[in-house]
C-alpha cells in the first residue's frame, strides 16, 4: 500500500488469524506470554533466535527471547526470516515506510536498509513481503518490548549457501559501529511425532548452544533441499546468517532460553512443530 505521502505501508497479513487483530486483546496476549518468563540472561545481547508460528503456539517460547531484550536500547532490529510463499534468489528487503500492526505502525530504518542494499545479494521484492508471516509474527513482541526501535525486514528466498554467507557478510559490514538487534526467525522440525522432533531439533539446539554456525549449516545441507525446512528448520539459512553476523559483531556465546513444541499447547504429540528461543551475545556468568 502506498498512501498519499508516498510512504510504503505493509498491512498485516495474518492479524485476526495467527494473532488477535484487536489491540487490547493482542497486548494482553503478548503481556501474558512475557509474564511467564522467570529468568533472563544478563549481559549484552546482539541477536536472538525466535519462532514464528501462531501466537498461541510459539508465543510462550518467543517470549523468553523478547523478555531478555525488553527495554534495551537498539538502533534497529534487523529481522531475517524465510520466504514461505514466494521463491526467489537472494534476499528481499522492505526498504522504507512501515509495517502496520494492531499495536501501531513499526517504521523501517530506511538509512540502514539503504546501506544493506549496496550488497549484491539484497534487492527489493515487494511481492515476497505481502503474505509472509515469518517477520510479521515478530512485530507484536517488538512493538511491545522495544516500541521505539525501527526494523529492517529481510526475507531469504532460496536458502542457498552463497546467499546465506553473503547475507552474513553484508549484515556484519553494515551493522558494524551500530547497536543492532538481529532477529533470526525460524521454526524447527515440522510434523513429526514429539519424540522424533526432539531428536531432530536436538541437532539444531546443539549447534546453537555451541554457537557453531558452520555446524548448523552442515546439518541444514545434510538433507535434500526439499526436506531441509521439514527436518531441520524452515529458517535454517536465516539462523546461520544471523549467527555468523552476530559473531562478527562481537557476540561470544549463545544461550538457549527455551525449547518446546506445538503439542505442549494443542495436546497432540503425534504431529508437532518445534520452537526455539535463544540469545547470542556476551553474558555475565
Amino acid at each position: 500500500m502506498i498512501p498519499e505521502n508516498g510512504e510504503l505501508v505493509r498491512p498485516p497479513a495474518v492479524a485476526g488469524s495467527w494473532y488477535p487483530d484487536n489491540a487490547v486483546r493482542l497486548r494482553a496476549a503478548v503481556t501474558a506470554h512475557l509474564e511467564t518468563v522467570e529468568v533472563t540472561p544478563s549481559g549484552d545481547i546482539v541477536a536472538i533466535v525466535v519462532p514464528h508460528a501462531g501466537l498461541v503456539y510459539s508465543g510462550p517460547v518467543a517470549a523468553h527471547a523478547y523478555q531478555a531484550v525488553a527495554g534495551r536500547a537498539y538502533d534497529a532490529a534487523v529481522l531475517v526470516g524465510p520466504s514461505h510463499h514466494v521463491g526467489f534468489d537472494g534476499v528481499a528487503i522492505y526498504p522504507r515506510g512501515a509495517f502496520e500492526t494492531p499495536l501501531g505502525p513499526v517504521r523501517v530504518a530506511s538509512e540502514v536498509a539503504d546501506q544493506l542494499m549496496t550488497a549484491s545479494c539484497i534487492t527489493t521484492h515487494p511481492t515476497a513481503h505481502v503474505r509472509e508471516h515469518s517477520l510479521e509474527m515478530q512485530l507484536p513482541f517488538l512493538r511491545h518490548v522495544l516500541p521505539e526501535t525501527p526494523i529492517v525486514p529481510l526475507l531469504i528466498g532460496y536458502q542457498e549457501r552463497d546467499t546465506v554467507l553473503a547475507l552474513a557478510e553484508a549484515l556484519a559490514g553494515t551493522l558494524d559501529g551500530l547497536n543492532p538487534l538481529i532477529v533470526a526467525s525460524t521454526d524447527l522440525s515440522h510434523y513429526f511425532d514429539a519424540d522424533r522432533a526432539a531428536r531432530l531439533d536436538g541437532a539444531v539446539i546443539d549447534s546453537v548452544t555451541r554457537f557453531d554456525a558452520d555446524r548448523l549449516l552442515a546439518e541444514f545441507e545434510s538433507y535434500p533441499v526439499h526436506e531441509r525446512g521439514r527436518c531441520v528448520a524452515c529458517g535454517g539459512g536465516a539462523a546461520v546468517a544471523v549467527m555468523k553476523a552476530a559473531a562478527a559483531l562481537g557476540a561470544g556465546e549463545a544461550r538457549v532460553l527455551r525449547y518446546a513444541d506445538s503439542g505442549d499447547v494443542s495436546g497432540d504429540k503425534t504431529s508437532v512443530v518445534g520452537y526455539l528461543a535463544a540469545a547470542l551475545g556476551t553474558f555475565a556468568s
